[in-house]
Parts: structure tokens; sequence; C-alpha cells
């Protein structure tokens, strides 16, 4: 059941004109990076080549444009999943859902896949992006892989607390914006008060904030470090917000 009701919304977003106007802004705007990544390595090649140990092209361009990748998603993940579970309740067909004899983690697990599947394909393209140059240059394909292995879980991070947000209002527009207030506030949270404490010796207090943070457990597979914890903190944040999103449904269908 989990993956026939992933199946109808991953169905239900290729039919969704916002997923399609999304994914073209997103593809322009990896594009226009990629390419304008390139443009500035062109221009400093003749410098790297007097290098002793010069960064490549997987350094200098497809690293960026994950990056660039990364931030992007943090805009559009809330887009794409405010419909999936606040529609539901806006069109009064979330109480039949319930109802029916599946049960809730069938529901939000479905659901998250379905997204998922669809920023699999966005993941997937901007992976492709650097495949472009492998006939032409040398490719670090183990920082390729890493940072395609950070920028599903980032995905999933973005994910899950969209769908989390999705259950807490009847308005995919109010989902939104409570998402990208979410992740925006994460981020920051990450970025300065896991930086101040870190500066202050405080270690444990900072390594517990970068639970909360996706983008700073990104930073390590995005140079190409398999760091444990930050993947472990990955899944934990995402699993974390499904658990929450299907206590919400639990409640929800208590309530009747």
């Amino acid at each position: 059941m989990i993956f026939t009701i992933a199946a109808k919304e991953l169905k239900g977003l290729f039919a969704s004109p916002l997923a399609w106007v999304v994914l073209t802004v997103m593809q322009i705007i990896f594009g226009y990076s990629f390419l304008k990544r390139i443009d500035d390595f062109l221009q400093i090649q003749p410098r790297l080549v007097h290098m002793t140990n010069p960064p490549g092209v997987t350094e200098l361009v497809v690293a960026p444009t994950f990056a660039t990748a990364a931030v992007v998603l943090l805009f559009a993940v809330p887009l794409l999943a405010m419909r999936l579970i606040a529609e539901e309740r806006r069109n009064q067909t979330m109480v039949f859902l319930i109802s029916a004899p599946v049960s809730i983690t069938d529901i939000v697990v479905g659901k998250f896949l379905g997204l998922m599947g669809f920023l699999l394909v966005v993941i997937g393209l901007v992976a492709l992006m650097p495949l472009t140059l492998a006939g032409g240059t040398w490719l670090d394909y183990g920082l390729l892989a890493s940072l395609t292995a950070g920028f599903v879980l980032l995905a999933a991070c973005f994910a899950a607390v969209s769908l989390y947000m999705s259950c807490l209002t009847a308005h995919p527009v109010a989902a939104a914006i409570g998402a990208f207030s979410a992740l925006l506030a994460m981020l920051l949270m990450g970025e300065t008060a896991g930086d101040s404490l870190r500066a202050r010796g405080w270690h444990v207090p900072a390594a517990l904030v970068q639970v909360l943070s996706p983008l700073k457990n990104f930073e390590p597979l995005g140079r190409g470090l398999v760091d444990t914890y930050a993947i472990a903190c990955s899944l934990l944040l995402t699993i974390a917000f499904i658990v929450m999103a299907i206590r919400r449904l639990d409640a929800m269908r208590l309530r009747g």
C-alpha cells in the first residue's frame, strides 16, 4: 500500500503545472550555475597548470554547482510538498483517507516516498550535468558520488520537514511558508549557534545543534568526506519529522 500511495503522489506531481514550473526554474538555475562555473574554471586554468597539486574540475565546478542546488532546494521543496496533506484537508478528502483501511504510517511514508521520487529526478538531472564533461576532462567520481549521496540525504530532510508542516494546516500556501521558515531557522541555527558554540570550545552542544541543521550535515559529504555523524544526523532528522507527521495525523484521526 505504501508504494501504491507513493506512485499516486508521484503521478500527481508530474501532472501538476506547479511542479513543472518549479522543475523548469530549478533546471535554469542549475544550468546557469554550471556553465558559469565552467567559464570561471577556464579563466583560471592557465594559473592552475603552475600549481603543484591544483584542484580539478570536480572541486571547482561540480561541488559549487551542487552547493547552489542545495540552496535552491530550500525554496523548491516546500512548494512541492505543500499540497501533500494540506490540500487533502482543504478538499475534505483527508477524512476518507484516514478512515480507510490503511495505516497512518503507510499514508505518510507513501506520500514522502512519492515526493522523494520526484526529487530523485531533480537530483539525477543535477548529477548528469558533470558527466557531460567526462569525455574531455578527468572527474573525481568519488567526490561526485559523495556529493550525490549528500544531496539525496539533504532532499530527504527537506521533504520530511515540509511534509510535517503540510500536516499542520489546511492551507497549502501556509504550509509552504511554514516549511520554508522552519528550514531557514534550522539553517541559521547551524550556521550561527553551532559555530559560536564551537568557537567557545563547547563541542558537545555544537554537535547537538548540528543534528538540526541539514545543510551543515551536507557540508562534509560536499567535500568528499564520509562523515558518519553527519549521515546519522541527516537520517535522524528525516525519521524524526516523519514520525511527528505520523503522530499528528494519528491524533487527527482520534479526534475524528
